[in-house]
């Protein structure tokens, strides 16, 4: 699947230049600068988190996610997934694992989407470019949103009520 996304941008760029060689050249120009820019924070975040993971055991993080009622669960979830940055291919099947371990769909809907869409580490990268209201409103919105996933994955899945 990636494959057809770096294909994708890579057919978008040929065409980018075949229309304006100079203005694609100044966007590429524009996009490395900021990249550097970035870079530092960005790989600061993920050796923090890569070092967390390495000392966090999966069964410690069932532990966490799996006690309680199924709203304490997934705020837990809710609030793990939102201060933990790993990429989709860790995270799904760290979740597969997880539910072998015995956590709910709702639980893992609510950890999946907030380490998705929720960024409280990457919070200081993302208010450079957006600004702190937007930050906190994106961050905020995501929350919201993670919960009602997780909501209706607990009634599909039978797990609510």
């Amino acid at each position: 699947m990636m494959l057809f996304f770096y294909a994708g941008t890579a057919l978008l760029l040929l065409f980018s230049f075949i229309k304006d060689r100079r203005k694609s050249k100044q966007a590429l120009i524009i996009a490395w600068k900021r990249f550097v820019r970035i870079a530092p924070d960005f790989v600061l975040v993920l050796i923090l988190m890569s070092l967390i993971l390495a000392f966090l055991p999966n069964q410690v993080i069932a532990a966490l996610l799996g006690n309680g009622t199924k709203w304490v669960s997934v705020i837990a979830a809710a609030l793990i997934g939102s201060v933990t940055l790993m990429p989709g291919f860790v995270a799904f099947p760290l979740c597969g694992i997880l539910l072998k371990q015995g956590v709910s769909y709702m639980v893992l809907s609510a950890f999946t989407t907030t380490l998705m869409m929720v960024g409280v580490l990457t919070f200081p990268v993302e208010r450079a470019y957006f600004g702190t209201r937007a930050t906190l409103l994106r961050n905020a919105l995501s929350l919201m949103t993670a919960l009602l996933v997780a909501a209706v994955t607990g009634l599909f899945f039978g797990e609510l009520g």
